[in-house]
């Protein structure tokens, strides 16, 4: 089973009402929630781990992740409000603007319930529940007491607009990086947090550290992969982007879950991955990324909208 671990939120994504006005429209979110949809809907045993509030929107939040296959085993209901956020797409990247005091999400405490079990193979961590306190420190401790018996997958998915300490939040990531066995990040995240450096000196340096591989997406530039033995690229799939909201959260699945189905997501089997398999791995995320690029909102694809070629 592979675990997505952090927040899960109402995504207002902007739209046009009948009359042609500005408008938003609710969908389900979160980008832990993201991973936990695209794993459960490809076919791979999935759970969350997260705080859920018990109200109309945390009702939402619940019946979708039942209808993707994914367990609530490790998720924990609460009458906290749900955390909204709301989405603007008028850049190359989405912004969003969030609320998210006193969240069922933030104020989540994973040991008030079920422990992490044998079953699981993969724990992913990252986004805004890597922020604030006390739900940061909380899925640190998870994190931590997990480290070593299962693969460790980290995607700070950096929201500026949240982060009030520069400095503590980046000494934070290069804590999680070295710590995971997969880092996830984007060309534009690693900007943010090492303006003006190579990316492949990143990567290099984490690696150096302890991280087992790192994944670098770059929008429509494609995908690098970065190992202590040198790198593979992956090209997006063309086609036509409705937005791009949820796409790195569902290249983040369907690299997880395309790791699994081939017997990979092991520690030792993420560390020394052969190229082949790791070229495979990408090209199989990126097509799944592609899917949700190609509808509205992070609406995941299920495993029989992909190719032929891909099962």
């Amino acid at each position: 089973m592979i675990v997505s671990c952090g927040e899960a939120l109402i995504d207002f994504l902007p739209v046009k009402d009948t009359g042609g006005n500005d408008s938003y429209q609710p969908k389900v979110g979160g980008s832990p929630y993201n991973v936990a949809l695209t794993t459960g809907r490809l076919g791979i045993p999935t759970g969350f781990l997260g705080g859920i509030s018990t109200d109309f929107f945390g009702e939402l939040l619940v019946e979708e992740l039942k209808r993707s296959q994914v367990s609530l085993k490790y998720t924990g209901l609460s009458a906290r409000p749900t955390t909204l956020a709301f989405v603007s797409l008028l850049h190359d990247e989405p912004q969003y603007a969030f609320f998210d005091e006193n969240s069922a999400g933030r104020l989540h405490d994973p040991a008030a319930h079920e422990p992490v079990g044998d079953e699981v193979e993969a724990l992913h961590f990252g986004s805004i529940s890597l922020i604030p306190e006390p739900i940061v420190d909380r899925l640190a401790a998870v994190m931590d007491a997990n480290r070593g018996k299962r693969v460790i997958c980290y995607d700070p998915n950096v929201r500026p607009t949240l982060i009030q300490h520069r400095d503590a939040f980046c000494a934070r990531v290069e804590q999680f990086a070295h710590g995971a066995d997969i880092v996830k990040i984007s060309g534009a995240d690693l900007e943010w947090l090492h303006p003006g450096v190579d990316v492949e000196t990143i990567a290099k340096g984490w690696l150096a550290s302890g991280t087992g591989l790192v994944v670098v997406t770059r929008g429509g530039n494609g995908v690098t992969a970065y190992t202590p033995t040198g790198s593979v690229f992956s090209p997006v799939i063309p086609v036509t982007i409705a937005d791009t909201v949820g796409a790195g959260d569902s290249f983040t699945g369907g690299l997880l879950a395309r790791l699994s189905e081939k017997g990979h997501l092991t520690i030792d089997g993420v560390r020394n991955i052969d190229p082949v398999s790791l070229k495979d791995a990408l090209d199989f995320a990126n097509r799944v990324a592609a899917i949700t690029c190609s509808r509205a909102g992070a609406n995941p694809p299920w495993r029989n909208e992909l190719v032929e070629a891909d099962v």
